[in-house]
């Protein structure tokens, strides 16, 4: 075996751990910046990554290993790199973004859950190392049982927050199902409430959908972007619970989302990070052994390689479009603001679309066209172009004759036309 697939064979080991977690959760210190702090795995303390492998030009296109990608925008929804981006697969624990989603549209966080027996995890259960290790008859509140679930992706704590809110798994598994379709998941099927089953299936372009709905939630926001929690139960016993993505303590500006790990869907990684106003999100599904690194890459790739800009003002001056029966002035009706790829800053194209139904003479700020802004290879947006002044009709050539049956034809056109509107 060569030294490269060594140290990826090593790193793939640590990180199912991290992932998956095959052990209950230990007792950590409090939070430091660099390294991060150890977690367990498979019975034993193990390192988080301490290092993130990037490429040093972060301006080219990246080069993933990842089976699926997608970098976005997380405020606009627009994507700025892609990879086999509506490929349904395994999405593992992703699948418990949805699940606390759905809990906060039917639960308060203060509501205290009493553990169902059907919620338990005994040991030898698939799925039993990565659990809050509830009991029977426990009581604790939804918002711990959200930490939980976000932070150490424990399985128990989704079934308990299912059952809690819907009754049983099935009805709660059916309204994230309804919720997928509401926010316009159409690839997406949910069969579980934690992602261990792996016939649920989504892509990345459903994920981005998903993320930016968890987003819009305060309460989601903050807990993702927390890196240790405190659980106290009935029971008496504290819990201390570390969240898996250590992009909160590798890559500055992090402040999400979730890991998720199984053997069919393998490292997947949704990952969030702010840097001078941008936020950014970077998705990996299907990650052979890095999937830190590979988003890590991409969000290097969103911040250096793209440029915010203000391409058109509202109320900037875009000339003359000719429509039916006359030409006239006409200017930007909003902003345009765009993420620009850093190397195509100086080729930006202004393309004009004429609406078809514009007619002489238009009424005064009447939208009549529209300018769309390119470069090579991508699309920035369109705004509506509306009508700044109006013209005097042009002048008619001909005898007097023509120009009275024209004007008639004018007048009997407009009365038509008040007639009708």
């Amino acid at each position: 075996m060569s030294r490269l697939a060594s140290r990826r064979l090593v790193a793939a080991i640590v990180l199912a751990g991290l992932f998956a977690g095959q052990a209950a959760f230990a007792v950590f210190a409090e939070p430091r910046l660099r390294p991060p702090p150890p977690t367990p795995v498979n019975g034993r303390l193990s390192p988080f990554p301490s290092v993130l492998h990037t490429p040093a030009d972060a301006v080219a296109p990246p080069e993933v290993e990842a089976r699926s990608a997608v970098l976005a925008d997380l405020d606009s929804g627009a994507v700025l790199f892609r990879k086999s981006p509506e490929i349904r697969r395994p999405i593992a624990s992703l699948t418990k973004v949805m699940t606390a989603l759905v809990v906060l549209e039917h639960a308060e966080l203060d509501d205290v859950v009493v553990v169902s027996r059907e919620a338990v995890f005994e040991d030898g259960d698939y799925g039993a190392g990565s659990t809050l290790g509830l009991r029977a008859g426990e009581r604790i509140t939804v918002e711990d049982l959200l930490f939980a679930l976000l932070l150490g992706s424990a399985n128990d704590a989704a079934d308990a927050l299912a059952i809690h809110v819907s009754g049983d798994r099935g009805r709660f598994i059916a309204a994230m199902n309804r919720t997928a379709r509401r926010v316009g998941m159409d690839s997406t099927r949910f069969f579980s409430t934690n992602g261990l089953d792996d016939r649920g299936r989504s892509t990345a372009l459903d994920l981005l959908r998903l993320v930016r709905a968890a987003d819009a939630n305060p309460a989601l926001r903050g807990i993702v972007e927390t890196r240790f929690h405190t659980i106290r139960s009935s029971r008496g016993r504290e819990r201390h619970i570390q969240n898996r993505n250590v992009l909160l303590w590798l890559y500055p500006g992090t402040f999400g989302t979730k890991t998720g790990f199984t053997a069919a869907a393998d490292f997947c990684l949704i990952g969030a990070a702010e840097r001078d106003g941008r936020r950014l999100v970077a998705i990996v599904l299907g990650d052979p052994d890095d999937p830190f690194s590979e988003a890590a890459t991409l969000l290097d790739h969103g911040f250096e390689g793209y440029t915010q800009r203000t391409v058109i003002v509202q109320g900037d001056d875009l000339g003359t479009v000719r429509i039916h029966g006359g030409t006239v002035p006409v200017m930007a009706a909003e902003d345009l603001e765009a993420l620009i790829p850093t190397a195509s800053l100086e080729d930006l194209v202004t393309e004009i679309t004429v609406d078809t139904e514009a007619r002489f003479p238009p009424a005064p700020g009447e939208r009549v066209a529209t300018a769309t802004v390119r470069v090579p290879g991508l699309t920035l947006g369109s705004v509506p172009l509306v009508v700044s002044t109006v013209p005097p009709p042009p002048a008619v050539e001909g005898p007097w004759w023509a120009r009275t049956v024209l004007t008639v034809g004018r007048a009997m056109r407009d009365a038509v036309d008040s007639l009708t509107s």
